[in-house]
């Protein structure tokens, strides 16, 4: 997890911006005005800034310079909607560390700024994220899994406890009665999520198996509405 700052002036955008990023695991403070920025940045508590470059007072690139010869040791990437190559050469030059246009995948932004904190040594570590609105599980690298109401009744019930959950407490869950549930089932849904996961996140589901017993989430998870 990075604590980042968002100076973007579409409000649509900003919040969308800020929504996600937050459901990924980060802290987000967003402003929308280069005055706004100065009065809120914070060296101690933000590690990369998200900066457009068109805004209402001013020159985002102003702003990154300022910020450079000031020596702020702060990750910059530049969200905008200008895609030439001179103004791409600028802003790298001027001393952004990417620059992305808005048209940018949300998922391209989770992965940028998550490489970025590596590269920073941003010490949090992301999180796996359920979400139970929209049903999404979200991988710590920001790829999004949509899910069904089982598969998220399952996930639920292993994102809630530290240890192992028993194979009944999960059938219970589903609202089955664990004396007729066809244990096979059960085992068939874990291989097609395990599936999933693997397909859409690229990384294995953190799940451990005790045969016979239950399932444990053996990573950090954040649920969150």
């Amino acid at each position: 997890m990075a604590h980042l700052i968002l100076l973007e002036d579409e409000p649509v955008l900003s919040e969308e911006l800020t929504e996600f990023l937050v459901s990924v695991g980060h802290e987000v403070t967003a402003v929308a005005s280069l005055a706004a920025f100065r009065r809120t940045y914070s060296p101690q508590t933000h590690s990369i800034a998200i900066i457009d470059l068109g805004l209402p007072d001013g020159h985002g690139l102003d702003l990154i310079q300022s910020l450079r010869a000031e020596g702020h040791r702060l990750g910059i990437i530049v969200l905008t909607a200008r895609s030439a190559m001179q103004d791409k050469v600028d802003g790298l030059t001027g001393g952004a560390d990417h620059y992305l246009p808005k048209t940018a995948d949300l998922q391209e932004i989770a992965a940028t700024v998550a490489a970025l904190s590596r590269r920073l040594g941003v010490d949090a570590k992301p999180r796996w994220v359920l979400t139970d609105s929209p049903r999404q599980l979200i991988s710590p690298g920001g790829a999004v899994l949509p899910l069904s109401g089982q598969d998220h009744t399952v996930l639920h019930a292993l994102a809630s406890s530290p240890g192992y959950v028993t194979r009944e407490a999960i059938v219970v869950a589903l609202g089955g009665n664990y004396l007729d549930y066809d244990q096979r089932r059960l085992d068939t849904q874990m291989r097609r999520l395990r599936r999933k996961v693997e397909e859409t996140c690229g990384l294995a589901l953190p799940v451990s198996t005790l045969r016979g017993t239950g399932y444990r989430f053996h990573d950090d998870i954040d649920i969150r509405p």
